[in-house]
């Protein structure tokens, strides 16, 4: 049966970093290049959006917007429903992006040359603000086994001892696709707080998760030990809503959300976009059975990879994300470098996201994006085979 998902929209020349800058982002060219790389996903946003920005362009007038009172008040009916978390007004911190919330964030909490800790394999990006802003990045490697991933809360505490400020915490984790258990993220949190750091938790992959599976929020800890916490958050990979650069801070610390807030305005970041707002509010008051609908087509594309690799490249590991579209695939039983890997890909025609670029733990693994209709993953599949079989 036909669903929303399955019809394949052409993405090409509509300024899509994904589809149309390989070149300049990954010095790859070739129309034939099929790029399963970027975290968005190939579908439309849900159609009760689509229906809002309609609305909001015909009206024509796009002055000086605010956050109205539906605004904040979806957010806080979303956490209550979707995460049971009863959250605050107050808490709520809107910026132009997660990246240029934290980058603002560490100019707040931190100084040059301070110590921040990540998990790798990790999000680049982290890596990335960190040090362009002249902060001193400290790893704290998960440890793998047999495809499943746990923190190492002794070298945690280790990096804690050393002096680090902030923790930057991904829940549930890019690129492994594993949703922190509650205890887990206690841990976490008991031990940021014995040691004084601030606990970023990034879990902008929360709605997203698989059947079966639940995403926990690190707004869900006691009040004694939230007072160190920024949760991020955002309606974009929920919704395929990123280039509309909008997301949520929510800072339960009233002393640390002015200083925030003040370092916004010094950064003029202090006016939002009414298209964003209105795609924003609309997703979460009216999107939530178009979302159980997604997540299922997202599971059916998880399983469609996991037969196939089973019955065609045996030799490559998958295990099943927990949350979110995006799949760890080990290849290290190829035996083969980085470079090597990714070159058999390309010339097979597929752009995969490299595992070394999340770190030297990610050496030998590729991360695929399954948000796509299934006829184009099968493609990808398809080249995946003739590149590595």
């Amino acid at each position: 049966m036909t669903t929303a998902f399955d019809p394949v929209i052409n993405r090409r020349h509509t300024g899509s970093v994904k589809w149309d800058f390989m070149a300049e982002k990954l010095g790859l060219d070739g129309d034939d290049l099929l790029p399963m790389w970027v975290s968005d996903y190939d579908f439309q946003c849900p159609p009760t959006v689509l229906q809002a920005l309609h609305q909001r362009v015909e009206h024509g007038v796009f002055g000086y917007a605010e956050r109205d009172a539906a605004y904040y008040q979806a957010i806080i009916d979303w956490y209550r429903t979707q995460h049971h978390v009863e959250i605050e007004k107050d808490w709520i911190t809107t910026v132009h992006g997660i990246l240029p919330g934290l980058a603002v964030l560490l100019e707040v909490l931190t100084e040059s040359g301070d110590k921040v800790v990540m998990q790798t394999p990790g999000y680049g990006a982290f890596r990335k603000i960190t040090e362009l802003n002249k902060r001193v990045l400290l790893e704290n490697p998960l440890l793998e086994h047999a495809g499943t991933y746990t923190l190492d809360l002794a070298q945690l505490e280790m990096c804690f001892q050393q002096g680090a400020k902030v923790l930057l915490f991904c829940n549930p984790h890019n690129p492994t696709g594993k949703a922190w258990s509650t205890d887990d993220i206690f841990a976490v949190a008991q031990l940021c707080h014995q040691y004084q750091v601030w606990l970023f938790s990034d879990e902008i992959w929360g709605d997203l998760n698989m059947p079966g599976h639940q995403c926990h929020s690190a707004l869900s800890l006691p009040s004694a030990i939230t007072q160190r916490l920024i949760v991020a958050t955002a309606s974009s990979k929920t919704f395929g809503l990123s280039s509309l650069r909008i997301s949520n801070l929510m800072i339960p610390n009233a002393e640390l959300k002015q200083q925030f807030i003040r370092r916004l305005d010094a950064h003029g970041m202090d006016v939002f976009n009414s298209l964003s707002m209105c795609a924003a509010t609309a997703a979460y008051q009216t999107a939530a059975d178009w979302l159980a609908e997604l997540k299922q087509y997202l599971q059916h594309n998880v399983d469609l990879l996991a037969d196939y690799l089973k019955q065609h490249l045996p030799q490559l590991h998958f295990t099943a994300p927990e949350a979110g579209y995006l799949a760890w695939i080990d290849c290290r039983a190829l035996a083969i470098s980085d470079h090597e890997l990714e070159q058999k890909l390309v010339h097979a025609g597929l752009v995969a996201s490299m595992g070394i670029g999340f770190g030297k733990q990610g050496s030998g693994f590729i991360r695929l994006n399954l948000g796509c209709p299934q006829e184009t993953l099968k493609k990808a599949l398809h080249m995946l085979s003739n590149a590595l079989a």
